[in-house]
């Protein structure tokens, strides 16, 4: 029998090979129309921003990030992944595709966010404590949290923190999308 522990430690590893098995079906799946591509394109421009805000702010594992869109929601750059996938759902215009993305999200997901949540437990236990009790950890606050600490917007964190990736691959998909849209 498998360890509790080792399980979501699989789950996580596995996490980012699965969504690009998850994007590929949706892309198969996919019946687009006009109207569903430009929503989705929509969208996808959302979760893309809402991402590079995040990036901008992140300090990876030297500080906690607690301010920019870190005063609304732990998880923003998660939050940002749920808009792409949303927007993947909509562009598809797919009901299999919709259930691809809902399954992949609600396997991996909560097991990402609760990884996070313990690596952030053990790097910044108080300040991560206190932190918790004003932010919610995944759908975004309406007003933004009290204004805690400091974590300046800069536009390297963008590149070092690998984030044009997510932009280069949610171009690629658009791109297949609407040309398979055009063929239909």
């Amino acid at each position: 029998m498998m360890h509790g522990s080792t399980l979501i430690s699989k789950i996580y590893r596995w996490r980012i090979r699965a969504a690009l098995v998850g994007v590929f079906a949706c892309l198969i799946l996919a019946r687009p129309t006009l109207s569903s591509l430009l929503l989705g394109i929509g969208i996808s421009v959302l979760g893309l921003l809402l991402r590079a805000w995040a990036s901008c702010h992140i300090r990876k594992d030297t500080a906690l990030a607690v301010c920019g869109p870190y005063r609304f929601t732990r998880n923003p750059l998660y939050f940002g992944n749920f808009l792409l996938g949303v927007s993947i759902a909509v562009g598809s215009h797919s009901l299999w595709a919709a259930a691809v993305f809902a399954g992949y999200f609600l396997l991996f997901y909560p097991v990402a966010i609760h990884v996070e949540k313990k690596k952030m437990e053990r790097l910044f236990p108080e300040e991560y404590r206190i932190y918790t009790k004003s932010v919610p950890i995944f759908f975004p606050r309406l007003f933004p949290a009290p204004r805690r600490g400091d974590s300046p917007f800069s536009t390297r964190r963008y590149s070092a923190n690998k984030e044009q990736r997510a932009l280069v691959g949610t171009f690629i998909f658009w791109a297949v999308l609407a040309a398979k849209y055009l063929l239909l």
